[in-house]
């Protein structure tokens, strides 16, 4: 069964100033804004620190080097995760294209679960290893195929819109909906996995209208908004299962900030030199051609 959506929500770029300024100036104050959350796609797109210190490096050397071709129609971040995304892409070497080990939307629909996360309020009922849960469902994450990880990045750890999502991987808002569902389904099938469950309420609604409430929750969510839980319109069930949902967000996105600052310190430095060789490299002059 697959959803349909109907979006409200313009397409068009924004407009932003571009920051003032020599290039070398304007790009070290984007990496001082915007670095952390850089690193923080990268290690979730490779898997490997290291790596991610390279599209950091990367991403703001290619700034620095393209500095002219930004003309302010999208966010300066919006730019620098496309230049980020390509980055990590060059080292990958593949078209985020569909993959058969996604499961289809009628295999992740939450409608035959017999169990649900004993939860309350939100929160597991019982004391778990939380470091434990939020790597189980980091791996969880990097097990998604690339067509359905990368736009779940970018729209809920980055904060992109919808659309802008959409700009940084050349794919349509519609597209992008429909892969963002079926990844945030499938990533609470993996929390009923790795943490302790109870036997799911039964539904009290038609279940046309659960498949509703379930499609209005997952579009709230890629908004970024909350949802009303009006008890005399949401069952228990449902209910739990947009619990889940808040819950797997929270934890496969959850983020370690001193790690990340203490790899983040140096980092700086390291581009501004390599910024300086790259400003002395382009002025050394050309020997002509035929010189001995």
């Amino acid at each position: 069964m697959a959803f349909r959506h109907d979006s409200q929500t313009s397409t068009a770029p924004e407009s932003w100033a571009k920051p003032e300024g020599s290039a070398a100036d304007a790009v070290a104050t984007l990496f001082r804004e915007h670095a952390p959350m850089i690193h923080a796609l990268g290690l979730r797109l490779s898997g490997s620190p290291s790596e991610a210190d390279e599209i950091v490096q990367d991403t703001f050397l290619q700034a620095y080097r393209r500095w002219e071709t930004f003309d302010g129609r999208s966010k300066p971040s919006t730019w620098l995760y496309t230049i980020a995304v390509r980055s990590w892409k060059r080292r990958h070497r593949g078209p985020l294209g569909r993959d058969r080990r996604m499961p289809s939307l009628e295999q992740v629909m939450p409608f035959h679960d017999p169990v649900s996360v004993d939860l309350v309020e939100g929160q597991p009922s019982t004391r778990v290893e939380h470091a434990e849960t939020v790597a189980r469902m980091q791996e969880a994450v990097a097990a998604l195929p690339d067509a359905f990880r990368v736009p779940l990045l970018l729209k809920d750890l980055l904060e992109l819109s919808v659309e802008e999502t959409g700009r940084v991987l050349g794919v349509k808002p519609e597209t992008i909906k429909t892969r963002l569902h079926r990844a945030r389904l499938a990533l609470r099938q993996e929390l009923l996995k790795e943490l302790p469950t109870k036997p799911a309420p039964a539904p009290i609604f038609e279940r046309q209208q659960c498949v509703d409430l379930l499609r209005a929750k997952l579009e709230s969510m890629d908004r970024g908004e909350p949802f009303p839980r009006q008890r005399e319109l949401i069952c228990d069930r449902c209910r739990g299962v947009f619990d889940e949902l808040d819950l797997a967000q929270r934890l496969c996105l959850e983020l370690d900030g001193k790690a990340a600052k203490a790899r983040l310190e140096g980092m700086l430095a390291k581009l501004e030199r390599s910024i300086a060789s790259d400003r002395r490299g382009a002025a050394r002059p050309r020997r002509p051609t035929g010189s001995s």
